[in-house]
């Protein structure tokens, strides 16, 4: 991901973080406002309920009937104030309970209310009835509704013949229903009573969770919004100071041609790529490093080969001469010696001065084959008959009869090469890979067609070359042999050089492999 995105992330989760808690504000604002005129309702329920069931009392302690009135009053308050708490919460349960009390409050005190009238009528019938007992009778009118059982006993122990008066009966019928509809609309008050405070408990308790919830998110939700985005945000930053950090570092040590990488990073961000960037441009430049000392490498060696070319020309022609004279010497002075059957010491020093001379001819003829810079004269060939050829002549100067020769290639590869050139390296290859094998071992080339280069090995499985030596094989006169001039690998070189191709050797303690690459310019 990258840095812009990151930064992005951080920044749109903290302020949805902040906004929900906003937004959440907003709504715990207007529930809050809600539950504040609910609790406001609730409370003036409650209120109005217990004003009820004290003018309840009045009425049935003193039989007023404006306290009806009253009563009624309270009942159509209390109906609005049902209508506009189900305007803010239709769907509460205590509130539609409370509704249904309070109808069924209203009918009992109504069908109450009915049977008080009646009873104060018959009372009063018994006033001329009973005329010595008035003021007994005027007694239980005022005191029937609030104490309507007590009433009732009072009656029959006073009048004991109740069941022959017909008003007497009546009145008690109607204290006993009076007394058990007393205590069912007491039950009933008492229940609404409990479901107003239920209510006033409820809408209490919503405000004062809504008053947490807010101070929780003030204290605790936003702050904690704000530090998770910091510390995300810091660790991001330190994190991309971190690597920029090591990115210089590694940068300064690659001016001072140090090409370290740095480990690499599993990210996708702009640091991440940069860094990946910078580790490709490292081992570029690395690359580029090497094939530099490599090509200043061949730089010195061409050099120093041109200069050892001229030298090896100026002394080789300043040899030419005297190296004929003692040659032509050393056949005379032999000729003589057979001629006059000459023996001892005077033939073995004759023969050896006519075999040295000879070995001296061949390293100046070497040398001047090194320092002539001889331009191929290409024509197009068949390689494999060219390998075949050389390797002709090798068995005309070496027992071959323990070496294995094979060649592995197509039939006709053709090349555009200076054919005697090519003899010359096949010639130098061959021989030094028959002198490490000492005559018996495998002598295999290998020729892979390309399209536009051609790969030849030579690899023979002698000792191999040693380590050391590796370097220095195609430096000129450097040389493992007793009797070597050390220049056949250096000649091989310039030819390949020459031709616009390379060798290289690589070797072990199983044999070595000399490869060459040509171009195909056919």
């Amino acid at each position: 991901m990258s840095i812009k995105k990151k930064i992005i992330l951080i920044f749109t989760a903290s302020f949805a973080i902040v906004a929900i808690f906003g937004i959440s504000s907003i709504y715990d604002f207007f529930e809050v406002k809600k539950d504040f005129a609910f609790l406001k309702i609730s409370d003036s329920i409650r209120s109005k309920t217990l004003q009820i069931r004290r003018h309840e009392k009045n009425f049935f302690i003193y039989g007023d009937l404006k306290e009806i009135e009253r009563i009624n009053h309270y009942f159509y308050e209390i109906d609005n104030l049902i209508k506009e708490g189900k305007k803010i919460n239709p769907y509460d349960q205590n509130l539609l309970k409370l509704n249904s009390k309070i109808k069924e409050y209203k009918e009992k005190f109504n069908e109450i209310i009915e049977i008080a009238i009646i009873t104060k009528n018959e009372i009063k019938q018994l006033k001329p009835i009973y005329e010595k007992h008035n003021f007994f009778i005027f007694i239980i009118e005022l005191t029937f509704l609030e104490h309507p059982k007590q009433v009732a006993a009072i009656l029959r122990n006073f009048y004991p013949d109740t069941n022959k008066d017909s008003i007497l009966l009546n009145i008690l019928n109607h204290l006993k229903q009076i007394d058990t509809k007393v205590k069912e609309l007491c039950n009933t008050g008492k229940e609404i009573i409990d479901i107003s405070r239920e209510i006033d408990k409820v809408a209490r308790y919503k405000v004062e969770y809504v008053i947490k919830a807010s101070k929780v998110g003030i204290l605790i939700v936003f702050p904690f919004a704000f530090l998770c985005g910091s510390i995300a945000l810091f660790r991001v930053t330190q994190n991309i100071v971190k690597r920029l950090n090591d990115l210089m570092a590694t940068i300064e040590k690659t001016g001072e041609g140090f090409y370290s990488p740095l480990p690499f990073p599993s990210g996708k961000d702009e640091v991440s790529t940069l860094i990946r960037t910078y580790n490709k441009m490292a081992e570029t430049l690395k690359d580029r490093e090497r094939q530099l000392i490599k090509k200043e490498e061949e730089l010195i060696r061409h050099k120093k080969l041109a200069a050892i070319g001229t030298l090896a020309s100026g002394v080789a022609h300043e040899l030419t001469n005297p190296l004929n004279n003692i040659h032509l010497s050393a056949q005379i002075l032999s000729r003589e010696i057979k001629d006059n059957n000459s023996k001892g010491i005077i033939k073995e020093i004759v023969e050896d001065i006519l075999s040295q001379s000879l070995r001296v001819k061949k390293i100046v003829g070497d040398l001047l084959e090194f320092a002539r810079d001889k331009k191929p004269n290409k024509v197009i060939i068949n390689l494999p008959e060219i390998i075949k050829s050389v390797y002709t002549q090798i068995q005309k100067l070496y027992s071959t009869e323990k070496l294995y020769f094979s060649i592995i290639s197509p039939k006709e590869v053709y090349i555009s090469v200076d054919p005697i050139q090519m003899e010359r390296v096949f010639l130098n290859l061959f021989t030094n890979a028959i002198d490490a094998m000492k005559g018996e071992g495998k002598l295999i080339i290998r020729i892979h067609d390309d399209k536009n280069m051609l790969k030849i090995e030579v690899s023979d499985n002698g000792p191999g070359i040693p380590r050391d030596c590796i370097d220095k094989i195609f430096d000129p006169f450097f040389t493992t042999k007793y009797k070597g001039s050390g220049l056949g690998l250096s000649i091989v070189y310039n030819i390949i050089k020459q031709h616009h191709g390379k060798i290289e050797v690589s070797t072990s303690k199983n044999g070595t492999i000399f490869t060459i690459y040509l171009p195909r310019d056919i």
